[in-house]
Parts: structure tokens; sequence; C-alpha cells
């Protein structure tokens, strides 16, 4: 009797340190959500403030200034729940406002505004690279939080399920074709 319950205990332990390192691993997956979740919103926010600085340069033409002051501007303000219309929103008033190269060309040629253009161009190359990094973890988290032993022994636990961040993110052809 007592080698079948040595055998038993083991085996209790063997799960138990199983299932504490899927609760580990899985909490990793979180802390790497919010991480690149930050990160994510900093290159949001530096590419809406980038944009916003440009608009209210006196470079682009006045139509162009307001279309693409009032895209930042509503990208910035935006509440979680709108935060991705607004982005993909600025997304298309950059595609609009720098579809064509003889803008971008503008801007290089006032004073500093070769500096403006590489910091707006590196700005929506960084945007696509920083919401891959998160949707890519959120992916990695739902995919274990799907196995039946997290639901089971409720390992995520109070955590919210991760959701991805899905926005327009295309550059302007204008801006990559130069940086290219």
């Amino acid at each position: 009797m007592t080698p079948t319950l040595i055998w038993i205990l083991v085996a209790l332990v063997a799960i138990g340190l199983y299932l504490s390192w899927t609760a580990g691993r899985l909490d990793r997956l979180h802390a790497r959500i919010d991480a690149t979740r930050a990160g994510l919103d900093a290159q949001l926010l530096r590419r809406a403030s980038v944009a916003q600085e440009l608009a209210t340069s006196g470079v682009l033409d006045p139509a162009a200034s307001i279309v693409l002051y009032e895209a930042a501007h509503a990208a910035r303000q935006a509440e979680e729940e709108q935060r991705e219309v607004a982005e993909s929103e600025l997304s298309q008033a950059l595609r609009a406002v720098f579809g064509e190269s003889a803008q971008v060309e503008a801007v290089r040629e006032v004073p500093g505004g070769e500096a403006a253009a590489h910091e707006l161009t590196e700005a929506v190359r960084r945007v696509p690279m920083a919401r891959r990094f998160h949707n890519d973890a959120v992916g990695a988290a739902r995919r274990l939080r799907q196995h039946r032993k997290v639901r089971w022994f409720r390992l995520a636990g109070h955590a919210p399920f991760p959701m991805a961040f899905e926005m327009d993110d295309e550059p302007p052809a204008a801006l990559v074709d130069r940086a290219t």
C-alpha cells in the first residue's frame, strides 16, 4: 500500500508542478501583452503627435492641414472603445495627404522639413510592427487560454480575455517609397 500511495503522491506533485508552470507561462504572456500594448500605444501617440505637429507647421495647404490635424487630434483623444477606428482614420488621412510624392517633397524643401518627413516616415513604419508584436502576443495567450486544462483549473485567474488591436495601418506610399 505504501508504494501505491507514493506513486499517487508523485503523480499529484507532477500534475501540480505542470499546472503551476502553465499558470506561470500564462502570466508571462499576459505581462508580454501589457508590454507590447504599451509599446503600441507609444508608437500610435508618436505618429499622431508628428502628424499634428506637421499639420500645424504651415507647410501643408490649408485643407490638408485641417484633415490631418482633425484626424490626429481625434486619434490622440479617442476613448479605448473608439481607438481602433480613430487610428484607422488617421492612417487614411495620412494616405490622403501624403499619397502623392509632390506633397512629401514640398515638406522636405522647407527648413526642418527633412527631419519632420523622416520622423513621420519612421512613425508610420513602426506602427505596423508594434501592432504585429501586440497581436502575436495576444494570439499566443488566446491559444494557451483555449486549452481545457487552463479553463478547467481556471489558470488565467481574473485576467480579461486578451483582445487584438485591429486597425488600418497601411502607410502612405509616397513616404514608404522614398524611405526604401
